[in-house]
């Protein structure tokens, strides 16, 4: 197999674009450096079109493997033909492999093993090759009987016969291939409910939908029931036309032996076939469902962590609850604690004056703009406070709705104990809550992905598989948007490219004990960081305090040299440009061709053009250009909602069958897919993404389930 040409063929791209990226990814260089340094040689390939490159890569690989040792385990059993080893080469999925090993597989104790120990293998060759005899069948197999042996009878012999009949049978790749098709295909299937009691499974207590057909959110919400016991399901196939497949393959039209082969064949299928074609089916789709969900957790958290910073503003952060006390945490432009406390306004002890007056103290004291609120328990009642204060003071002060989840994952963590040792696990969800809203990507990589909350069925789904595309998302993010190396906590720096979590708090230590890095070069003094990883994270690690105004962009040091060239050719010094300056003489090089500069440089072109990019905004921030979350100043209620109100609100998750927008009243309403657009939708993501701030049509409210039917049609 040619996996180069596979792999172009597959993802659409040129086979040298494949075969350059090999040679990178094989090399040990990261994702996010090949996406960002190297297009040159990958065609400009993004970051998700790596990933999934080096996936199928991956697979394509395992699965050449796994050719080579099945080839190998049937060779030693002495069975390997050419016509078998071509099949095995030819084969494109690892269930074609597994399928034509299956014959010569190590099997457990089976019936067809058992009648192959008492001597019936014979007697099962007379009836599968169903030549014409002058005795019949129970003649011939009278001399098969044997006691010691366990065949008692003539019937005993044959329904032995039969048993490795049926196995052969079910053995066989192509009859599975076809089966397995025509199962898929017109298969359906049927989910039935355990009990009549109301539960989140109800609509699939009388279910059926055809295989080929069901949605991936269905399968995982049915696989789930099923393992609550709360359902049953199963795979229908379309049986009589598989048993008409396998007689037509199996028997002849004189074989002296039809009616037994026909009763063997319909036990091959039913007792061996079917269960095992029905594990494969349901596997197949629960993989393709984990797959698509996984997807859609991955597209979520990566905008949810590009969300824009808000910068330059002391935070309030407001974690509420009901009986322990609402946690309220001050942090600084910078996210510097400040200041801690604990009110009691909500239930049971409702002493709201009296926190509104401690509330009012600390934004007086600290000039606080605002109020980061968790959306957790009793964030309503919280809501209304915040709302009442900013009626009754002077100060301009907003609030905005802040996911609060895993920010109480975070609070028991390891990594907040260090952070603060001497606050109480309580108070630091508040902190995590306001530095959330200063900076998304800085503080959320501090909690496990899967404790975020934007995902759909994530527990469902395997956890490794989550784990490791999660953890390529945060590094994407992360590496898109660049770090400040004198400010950069170690939990942030191991996502940088290049960098795992020794030499992370290898950097730390080293910025401890010598003070802010004054520029890249000095990363190859921290121990552990040799040239390979100084070459994966350089252009990533960025340098406000730095005398090169290029180590404050995302320019590589290894095209330092070229940079200074871009200036000298303007008659600039780079280490005397006064960044403010830095338009005009950038201007000029833009008058003249691109291409004509980048051969003059030996340089590629999209390098020259990111290097001028970075250099006209130095230590730009990406997420800067993404629409800011919406202020609030009032607080609105579900009763309050009426059919065709039009609001403003903010997407906070994206699943298979549409969106879930915040519009301010404590409970996120849905967009169903059908009312995502005014055109045929077939994926949510393709519309709406989290964080986009949307205009919806209030279609229906449901007080007594707390629902809240939203669309988008005809307002975006």
């Amino acid at each position: 197999m040619d996996i180069i040409s596979r792999l172009a063929a597959e993802l659409s791209v040129k086979p040298w674009q494949v075969e350059n990226t090999v040679k990178l990814i094989d090399d040990g260089n990261t994702v996010p450096f090949i996406a960002r340094y190297r297009k040159e040689l990958t065609g400009e390939l993004t970051d998700t079109q790596l990933r999934d490159l080096n996936e199928r890569l991956t697979y394509l690989r395992n699965l050449q493997n796994r050719k080579a040792e099945v080839i190998r385990l049937i060779e030693e059993q002495g069975k390997l033909t050419e016509e078998l080893k071509a099949s095995i080469e030819k084969a494109e999925v690892l269930q074609e492999v597994e399928d034509l090993y299956r014959p010569y597989k190590q099997k457990k104790r089976t019936r067809a093993t058992i009648a192959k120990e008492r001597g019936l293998e014979p007697l099962a060759e007379i009836i599968w090759n169903q030549q014409a005899a002058d005795k019949t069948i129970y003649e011939i197999a009278e001399s098969y009987i044997n006691p010691e042996l366990n065949v008692e009878t003539v019937q005993d012999a044959i329904n032995g016969a039969c048993d490795i009949i049926a196995e052969m049978i079910s053995d066989n790749a192509e009859f599975r291939k076809e089966i397995r098709s025509l199962t898929f295909k017109d298969g359906t299937i049927i989910s039935k409910g355990n009990t009549e009691e109301k539960s989140e499974y109800q609509m699939y207590y009388e279910f059926s939908e055809p295989v080929f057909k069901i949605a991936a959110h269905r399968i995982l919400a049915i696989n789930r029931g099923e393992k609550e016991k709360i359902l049953s399901i199963k795979v229908e196939a379309p049986v009589d036309r598989i048993i008409t497949l396998i007689n037509n393959n199996v028997i002849k039209q004189s074989s002296p032996y039809i009616e037994l082969l026909e009763i063997t064949v319909k036990d091959s299928y039913t007792r061996l076939i079917a269960p095992s074609i029905e594990r494969e089916i349901r596997n197949e789709l629960t993989g393709k469902a984990e797959e698509q969900a996984i997807k859609i957790f991955a597209a979520n958290l990566k905008n949810l962590l590009l969300q824009p910073p808000i910068k330059d503003k002391v935070v309030m952060g407001y974690d509420p609850a009901y009986r322990t006390g609402c946690k309220i945490a001050i942090v600084d432009e910078t996210g510097k604690l400040l200041d801690t406390t604990t009110i009691y306004p909500t239930p049971p002890q409702n002493k709201i004056e009296e926190a509104k007056k401690t509330l009012k103290a600390l934004i007086k004291k600290y000039n606080i703009e605002v109020i980061s609120l968790g959306n957790g328990t009793a964030s309503r009642e919280s809501e209304k406070i915040c709302a009442e204060i900013i009626k009754e003071i002077e100060n301009t002060l907003h609030y905005i709705v802040v996911n609060e989840a895993g920010a109480s994952v975070y609070s028991a963590s390891e990594l907040a104990a260090k952070e603060y040792p001497d606050i109480n696990v309580s108070i630091r969800g508040a902190i995590s809550i306001a530095r959330r809203l200063q900076d998304p990507l800085a503080e959320l990589v501090k909690i496990d992905p899967k404790s975020i909350g934007v995902g759909q069925y994530q527990y469902d789904v395997s956890q490794k598989r989550l784990s490791e595309a999660l953890a390529g998302v945060v590094e994407d993010c992360v590496n898109s948007v660049g770090v400040d190396l004198n400010t950069a906590s170690p939990s942030l720096l191991q996502y940088i490219s290049g960098i795992n979590s020794a030499i992370a708090k290898n950097i730390v230590a080293f910025r401890e004990e010598n003070g802010k890095f004054q520029s890249r070069s000095q990363l190859k003094k921290v121990k552990k960081l040799g040239d390979k990883a100084f070459e994966q994270c350089a252009g990533f690690l960025r340098i406000p305090e730095s005398d090169n105004i290029l180590d404050n962009t995302s320019v590589h040091p290894e095209s330092y040299k070229v940079a200074a060239v871009l200036f000298e050719r303007t008659g600039n010094k780079l280490k005397n440009i006064n960044p403010k300056d830095i338009h005009t003489i950038l201007h000029e090089i833009e008058q003249a061709s691109i291409e004509k500069l980048a051969a003059e440089l030996e340089i590629g072109v999209p390098t020259l053009r990111d290097i001028i990019k970075e250099l006209q905004k130095p230590g730009r921030d990406p997420r800067d250009e993404m629409p800011k979350p919406i202020f609030m100043t009032d607080v609105m209620e579900l009763k309050d909602l009426r059919p065709g109100m039009i609001l403003t609100g903010t997407v906070r998750n994206v699943i298979d069958f549409g969106a879930f927008v915040d519009i301010g009243v404590h409970q996120d309403g849905l967009v169903h897919i059908s009312e995502l657009a005014d055109r045929f939708v077939r994926r949510p993501l393709d519309v709406v993404q989290v964080g986009d701030i949307v205009k919806v049509k209030v279609m229906d409210v449901d007080m007594d389930r707390n629902r809240i039917s939203l669309s988008m049609k005809g307002l975006n």
